[in-house]
């Protein structure tokens, strides 16, 4: 029989999990003196067994915010049900055995490959270069708010990545300074920035112009809206509500 449950954190930690002790239960707090168990990594398969095996379980979880707005679902089976499946699994070995037994050797086809053939000729093709750049983007990063940069308190280990650059760049808390090596194709209208804080992150496209740069360096200024910084993860004490063939929850 198949069962539904969606997960809750009724009440967010706001304990850094960077910080706890990894172990083979998952990362210990020293806080509450346990376990946190890191699902933000698992699918929706797995996240179902574990809840599974740990149904009577006090857990202490970390989630993605995405993942609360989930539907998991499971099959639950009966002891009268793995007794019928192991029954039923015997009986289909019996068989087989025993018509492996009766098996006669079966006439091998031989299939005889065709004849394949070429065609002699020059291949035309087109192709598009798209000549890209080395430039260097300088500015600050500030709220739109404020105009200030973000609170170091409020959004620690900040970083800055622009078009999916390899490495985040850790700005100035202070002053919200950036200096940033990049390579960019020459036609770009845009580039994509993403901020990140540990458990929060935002991202936007600003415009881009060629002509702005100064030798290879654009003076360029990121503004974003803090209120806008998403949460990514949440941690606390987790609830699992099960949901019912009417759709009625029961927790």
């Amino acid at each position: 029989m198949k069962k539904k449950f969606t997960l809750e954190i009724a009440s967010s930690c706001s304990e850094n999990f960077d910080k706890m002790v990894p172990n083979s239960n998952g990362s210990f707090c020293n806080s509450c003196a346990k376990n946190v168990i890191d699902l933000s990594r698992k699918t929706d398969s797995e996240i179902a067994r574990f809840i599974v095996e740990n149904k009577n379980e006090n857990i202490c979880a970390r989630l993605k915010t995405t993942q609360l707005e989930n539907e998991f679902e499971y099959n639950e089976v009966s002891k009268m049900n793995n007794l019928k499946y192991a029954a039923i699994a015997a009986s289909v070995l019996l068989t087989s055995s025993v018509v492996a037994q009766e098996k006669v050797s079966v006439e091998t086809e031989i299939s005889i490959q065709k004849p394949t053939t070429h065609i002699l000729g020059k291949v035309a093709f087109s192709q598009t270069i798209e000549e890209e750049i080395s430039i260097i983007i300088k500015g600050k990063l500030l709220d739109a708010r404020t105009h200030k940069p973000l609170a170091d308190r409020t959004y620690p280990n900040l970083t800055l990545t622009i078009n999916n650059s390899p490495t985040p760049f850790m700005m100035n808390p202070k002053t919200g300074e950036f200096s940033i090596p990049l390579n960019v194709l020459k036609n770009s209208k845009t580039l994509m920035i993403t901020v990140n804080s540990n458990d929060y992150y935002h991202s936007k496209m600003i415009p881009f112009n060629i002509q702005s740069l100064k030798g290879n360096v654009l003076h360029q200024d990121i503004i974003i809206d803090s209120e806008k910084m998403s949460k990514i993860y949440r941690l606390g004490g987790l609830g699992v509500n099960y949901v019912d063939k009417k759709g009625s929850r029961e927790i």
